[in-house]
């Protein structure tokens, strides 16, 4: 039978539709106008020539056996137009800087010399202006220089959102110097792992996170606190920064040791799909690419005013959000934290025209009450952008704020399969034209669904997924392009776990993205789940592996295993842990404690389970399928599963807060 589109079960009355087929209307439709075509065709040009009406003829008969390549072409075209024409300039643009060998330092000096008053960056009543912010990246140059930092040393930065935040890196950068954002969530031995990690030889501190420091072992490196005060209360040894930046004479660029657009410029923390948080390297052309990709690709323009309430450690927030300052020259107004209640209101009043989002700030804003409502279109947003909008609150979201254009990006870190969705299409994270795979060669490969693992043939190469078929996202790793090259981490043993080699042909080589997803015959592609050992949860990745170690340290027991499971009406995965105590020993009640004094809020599991023992496979692996299918409904399994409370202890799951999480009521 012939069906129009398919339709998730778990979106069944939702708006996203994924076209696999076309219906017999379609076919009927299409069919009439390749005819209509052909006969303008012959009697403008075949008329007079018997080989060219056969030709003409043969064509046609192609075309009516199969239209759909033809319903696609006419459909897509108009969109593959105006996504080439961007994508073109946005290639030149990097071709043009790749070529100078310009850095971001230099972008962003070009752009405050040709608006050196305009506001850079704006927070609450503290604000930067161009001019202002050039300034102190010198400063910081200047100093770090007559410290000794040289091209290729390494400054760990953990500080929460300030308008100096890009300053520093930016004038580390100058230098050569390759900054570490880390995570300020992180406590205990992921934020120590962090800083060894990148082989830091300096780290710089905000105040507001000094007392972290305080619980680690002693730190074998240089200090720097940040302050916004005069006479801050230093930590041993430290040395005050702001104070020591205030008399510093600025270094310009032009005396600072010559970079180019292929070195390193940050690393921004992933937790990929395995493992501990990995040090993702990111050059200054790739800073270009994602900053710019964007701001090319929805067309966004220097008078652009940027709401970017995201963390600046993230490569959302302190890459592609804080680029359109650097790169091109838009004010971008920063929160500390992000505030649903706030948000309207603070795009109102700095007159943003623009936004950044992650799926899960768009369900937060969603969930406000209505009585707000008088608010929220007072706003003068004409694109919001960024990555996770769930296709079932998608049209929801834009009705209700008025939100006349969305566009959803993909892409990892430290990935190169990057796709955008400048169309407003329901669900689509982006699309990829249907004649223009070898231009942007980004594959799905079917896999297996356990595993994540490709398929191959008979001939050691793997298979692509046709539409409609599920699989892993790929794409194609080419140095010499800045559009897919692979940078990979710190870490080269972690950088080449990553790549699929052989894919196609013998010497290929490809980027594993981790994610599955499908794609339908208008080329537009949807996301579907991600494999390995991480899920996403407030937004953020929670790698499994390092979740199960602080568990197991907290209770003693060598079986252990973390997975997601899915809550309605919420983003993304909840964590729940599976431990084997057959004699039900384990003392909920110091393992809370333990899980909060070592796990960020977003990584804590929201659901424990004790059982006897784990299934596991004939090689003796531990069965998280299975576990995670099964779910934590108490009805259904006997074991005994808790719930983590607001006050961060773990008690008895019950009926009636099973019955708050199923209807979406529970607050989460």
């Amino acid at each position: 039978s012939e069906c129009e589109t398919h339709r998730d079960p778990k979106e069944e009355g939702k708006a996203m539709e994924i076209l696999l087929e076309l219906n017999l209307k379609q076919k009927l439709a299409t069919r009439l106008g390749i005819l209509l075509a052909g006969l303008i065709v012959f009697g403008l040009f075949c008329s007079d020539s018997a080989l060219a009406s056969l030709t003409l003829g043969a064509l046609l008969a192609l075309m009516l056996r199969n239209p759909t390549n033809i319903f696609a072409f006419v459909m897509t075209c108009h969109r593959d137009i105006i996504a080439f024409q961007r994508f073109v300039a946005l290639n030149f643009y990097l071709l043009r800087k790749d070529r100078k060998g310009c850095t971001v330092a230099h972008c962003f000096q070009e752009q405050a010399f040709k608006h050196p008053e305009k506001i850079c960056f704006l927070m609450g009543d503290r604000q930067l202006s161009f001019a202002q912010a050039l300034r102190l990246s010198e400063q910081v140059a200047g100093y770090f220089q007559q410290r000794g930092l040289q091209r290729g040393d390494c400054v760990a930065l953990l500080m929460e959102t300030r308008v100096e935040y890009p300053c520093i890196w930016l004038g580390l950068s100058q230098l050569g110097v390759v900054t570490a954002l880390i995570n300020s969530n992180l406590r205990g031995d992921s934020l120590l792992h962090c800083i060894r990690v990148s082989k830091a030889c300096a780290l710089i501190v905000g105040c507001e996170l000094s007392d972290v420091l305080q619980s680690l072992p002693i730190l074998e490196l240089s200090i720097y606190q940040y302050s916004d005060v005069d006479l801050p209360a230093l930590l041993p040894g430290a040395t005050d920064l702001r104070g020591a930046l205030t008399a510093q004479e600025p270094l310009p660029l032009s005396r600072s040791p010559q970079c180019n657009a292929r070195d390193k410029l940050l690393y921004v923390y992933t937790s990929g799909t395995t493992g501990l948080p990995k040090a993702a390297v990111i050059t200054n052309l790739r800073f270009l690419l994602m900053s710019a990709g964007a701001f090319y690709m929805l067309r966004m323009n220097s008078d652009d005013v940027i709401y970017n309430p995201l963390p600046l450690y993230h490569t959302a927030g302190g890459i592609v959000g804080v680029g359109n300052a650097l790169l091109n020259g838009c004010t971008v107004v920063l929160r500390k934290k992000f505030s649903a209640s706030n948000f309207w209101s603070d795009c109102s009043q700095y007159n943003c025209t623009v936004a950044q989002y992650i799926g899960e700030l768009c369900r937060y804003l969603l969930a406000t009450p209505y009585k707000h409502a008088p608010q929220e279109p007072l706003h003068q947003l004409r694109l919001m952008y960024g990555n996770g909008l769930r296709p079932q609150i998608w049209a929801q979201f834009v009705t209700r704020f008025g939100i006349p254009h969305i566009g959803e990006i993909y892409g990892a870190t430290e990935g190169n399969s990057n796709l955008i969705n400048i169309t407003n299409r329901i669900g689509a994270i982006g699309f990829v034209p249907v004649f223009g795979r070898s231009l942007y060669p980004v594959q799905i490969l079917r896999c297996d669904e356990l595993t994540g693992e490709p398929l191959r043939n008979a001939k050691g190469h793997c298979m692509r997924c046709t539409p409609g078929e599920v699989g892993l996202l790929v794409g194609q790793v080419n140095a010499r392009r800045a559009i897919s090259a692979f940078h990979g981490y710190a870490d080269k043993t972690a950088s080449e776990q990553k790549l699929l080699r052989g894919v196609f042909k013998p010497g290929d080589c490809y980027f594993n993205s981790g994610d599955m997803v499908v794609c339908d015959i208008l080329g537009y592609f949807y996301f579907k789940d991600r494999t390995g050992d991480t899920f996403r949860w407030r937004g953020e990745n929670v790698a499994t592996q390092e979740v199960e170690a602080i568990i197991t340290n907290c209770i003693g027991l060598s079986d252990c295993v973390v997975y997601g499971v899915q809550i309605p009406h919420v983003e993304g995965k909840a964590g729940m842990a599976a431990i084997v105590d057959p004699l039900r020993k384990v003392d909920m009640e110091y393992l809370s404690i333990g899980i909060r004094g070592s796990l960020p809020p977003y990584a804590r599991p929201l659901f424990i389970r004790l059982l006897d023992e784990i299934p596991r496979t004939a090689t003796f692996k531990l069965k998280k399928r299975e576990l995670a299918l099964e779910g934590y409904n108490p009805e259904l399994i006997r074991d005994p599963i808790y719930f983590l409370n607001r006050d961060g202890i773990y008690r008895q799951l019950n009926r009636e807060q099973y019955a708050l999480l199923q209807s979406g009521t529970a607050g989460l």
